[in-house]
């Protein structure tokens, strides 16, 4: 039995990304499709589902959305291809705490 929670991207018209959550995926791309989903898509039409994420409960669904949204362009577009080394690479830490720093002092 499928999960009844999904977490999904749409590819927008003009290449821009909107990430959701929904617990009817095909009622709320329905909507999308019609201009009625979110001001954010129905001015992007039209839009291209191009992934989909599932979840046992509405709130990890909720997180897991929020987590993305946060994400930048590059791992967005990395989880949607599923290169999950570059997902990983990217998710690496790249700055140093200020008192590690050299120039600064500590």
């Amino acid at each position: 039995m499928p999960l009844p929670f999904t977490v999904y991207i749409l590819r927008c018209s003009d290449g821009a990304l909107y990430i959701g959550r929904a617990t009817n995926l095909a009622m709320r791309l329905s909507r999308h499709a019609a201009g009625r989903g979110c001001q954010f898509t129905a001015s992007r039409l039209p839009v291209t589902l191009v992934w989909t994420e599932p979840h046992p409960s509405w709130e990890s669904a909720t997180a897991r959305e929020t987590q993305i949204k946060n994400w930048t362009r590059a791992k967005k577009e990395a989880l949607i291809r599923g290169d999950i080394a570059e997902l990983k690479r990217l998710s690496k830490c790249t700055h140093r705490p200020p008192n590690e720093n050299p120039a600064l002092p500590a």
